[in-house]
Formats: C-alpha cells, sequence, structure tokens
C-alpha cells in the first residue's frame, strides 16, 4: 500500500520538484499552493506525512500545523516544516506548534525522500527532531524537474 504525502508549498518550482522527487520514490502525492488549500485538502484526503512551507499566503504553516494537532482525526499526520527561517525562535515556534520534524532550505531532495521514509518507519515514541537540510547531498532542482519532463 503506496502512502500520501500532501505538499504544501506556495513556490510553485519547490511544489512540482517535491511532488517528482516523493512520486518517484513511490509514495502518492497531494498538492497545495497554501495553507487553505492544504486544510481542503485534508477534509477529502489523510496523509501520513504533511510536507508544509512555513511563508505561505492566507494560512501559515505554523497555523496550519496547529490545526492538524489540534484535530483528533488529523493529529496523526507527522508534520514536517520547511522553511528559510533557520533561527533558533523559528524552529521553536514550529515545536509549539506540533511539528514533527523542521527541515531548512536549501534542502536536498533526496533527503526530504530520506526524512519521509524515515517518519514513515519511526515508533510511536520517537522525538520530534529538527534537520537541516542543507547539509545532504547537494542535487540541483531544476535537473531533477527536467529529468522528468517537467511534468511533476
Amino acid at each position: 500500500m503506496s502512502h500520501t504525502v500532501l505538499v504544501v508549498d506556495d513556490e510553485p518550482f519547490i511544489l512540482r520538484s517535491l511532488s517528482f522527487v516523493l512520486e518517484r520514490a513511490g509514495f502518492v502525492v497531494l498538492q497545495a499552493r497554501d495553507g487553505d488549500e492544504a486544510l481542503e485538502q485534508l477534509r477529502d484526503h489523510v496523509p501520513s506525512i504533511c510536507i508544509l512551507d512555513v511563508m505561505m499566503p492566507r494560512r501559515n504553516g505554523y497555523e496550519v500545523c496547529e490545526i492538524i494537532k489540534g484535530d483528533p482525526d488529523l493529529r496523526g499526520i507527522y508534520v514536517m516544516l520547511l522553511t528559510a527561517k533557520g533561527q533558533e525562535s523559528a524552529r521553536e515556534r514550529g515545536l509549539r506548534a506540533g511539528a514533527d520534524a523542521y527541515l531548512t532550505k536549501p534542502f536536498s531532495p533526496s533527503s526530504i525522500v530520506e526524512r519521509v521514509v524515515a517518519a514513515l518507519s519511526r515508533d510511536d515514541d520517537t522525538q520530534t527532531d529538527t534537520v537541516d537540510a542543507a547539509s545532504g547531498e547537494s542535487v540541483d532542482l531544476e535537473d531533477i524537474v527536467t529529468a522528468g519532463g517537467g511534468n511533476a
């Protein structure tokens, strides 16, 4: 059975790139371009993992994360916040919102897939972690989209 991942980002290039690498790894991928669209997707589908950009129009990633973790039907979703904000205060805000992982941009697409796979194989008692995705393998997202024909 394939796991579903909801990718939420207002930047089309990042949305396509993450969707492509996750689909290539065998995941079913849902997309949303802002926080409100993410919540609409969550009404119809409950993914195993939600990758949320922090800075988005309408509702930001922190707000969406708080809603997910506050809803008994959704709180089991593993939430990864993806952001360019690497400051400790931003990370702490993400943890307070209930995020299970906090990933910083720039990121390696392969490291995101690794984090998703690791999250799906986690024990229920796994603690929240912080990952600097930039320290992983450096891969040009444009090369990945181009390799997939840009139809991700």
